[in-house]
């Protein structure tokens, strides 16, 4: 908890562009938290209409995938002894958690070596990811001048709180568990595990509500991530923002313990939930792709 309460401290020396902002327009321009989510191109790359450009979002990605790997290397590969140590007991549980809390609950016992390790580094991904999005970083859009450099303000940003990146995740899922599901199956076979046991007068009402199911899958990964992250953002923000807004003590002494609070509930319960469900949910849709009679 201290070193939550740490981090909650830190939460105010991650928005130093709003107090900037405050000074240079009038009160109806100074603060909008809406602008977080706007991602300037860093890097500008185009490959005909795609837009692949490097921006924030992006670096917390690519950040969030490096520190997965060196999380997985630093925790997962020691030595077994007699007395495991801190390092290697928290290994153990996170394995566990993975294994059985979030594969086992969803994967047949055949499928456990080919897609455990995928719903296990889909969770720490997810977590890492969600977890920097509440550390300052100077990976923000906004700079300020220190003898004449231009320096990144720290800011709080999730790359999960972006759409794009929590539809890219959820359709990795959804193709993985078609193509499992056919490769199980058969096409045939697979298609027709669809169809509930109704009477066939109802098939022209069933089968496009289970078409429509199916993409629905990939609608509610993506937006129950992105929802819960965004929010979380957006109160935060906006809680912080109304200091600068307003000018006003009594609203500063309201407005910082509920910006507090948020942020050690994201911190937390959400960032950890929201990385099983996902992971959970994974689980869940490729087994019974695999097989679909259970």
């Amino acid at each position: 908890m201290r070193r939550m309460l740490y981090l909650a401290t830190g939460l105010f020396l991650a928005l130093p562009a709003i107090a900037l902002a405050a000074d240079e327009t009038p009160a109806e321009e100074k603060f909008d938290p809406s602008d977080e989510w706007t991602l300037h191109p860093w890097v500008s790359i185009h490959i005909g209409p795609i837009d692949m450009s490097i921006n924030k979002a992006v670096a917390y990605l690519l950040l969030g995938a490096l520190l997965s790997i060196l999380l997985g290397v630093f925790l997962m590969r020691v030595k077994t002894g007699k007395d495991p140590d801190r390092k290697q007991a928290l290994g153990e549980i996170i394995y566990e958690i993975a294994r059985v809390q979030v594969a086992e609950q969803g994967l047949p016992t055949k499928a456990m070596r080919t897609w455990f390790p995928y719903c296990a580094s889909l969770m720490i991904f997810i977590w890492v990811v969600n977890m920097l999005g509440f550390i300052p970083l100077p990976l923000s859009d906004e700079k300020f001048h220190i003898a004449g450099v231009e320096v990144p303000t720290l800011a709080i940003f999730a790359a999960t709180s972006t759409l794009s990146v929590t539809l890219a995740l959820a359709f990795m899922t959804w193709m993985f568990t078609h193509i499992e599901g056919i490769r199980a199956n058969g096409v045939m076979k697979y298609l027709q595990s669809w169809i509930p046991d109704v009477p066939k007068a109802l098939y022209p009402l069933i089968i496009p509500l289970e078409i429509l199911g199916q993409f629905m899958r990939l609608i509610s990964l993506s937006v129950r991530l992105y929802a819960n992250m965004l929010a979380g953002h957006m109160l935060i923000l906006t809680f912080i923002g109304l200091i600068f807004v307003l000018e006003s003590l009594f609203v500063g002494i309201l407005a910082v313990p509920a910006a507090i609070a948020f942020y050690l509930f994201e911190v937390v319960i959400v960032v950890s939930i929201q990385a099983y469900i996902f992971a959970a949910l994974s689980a869940i849709y490729i087994g019974s792709a695999i097989e679909p009679e259970h």
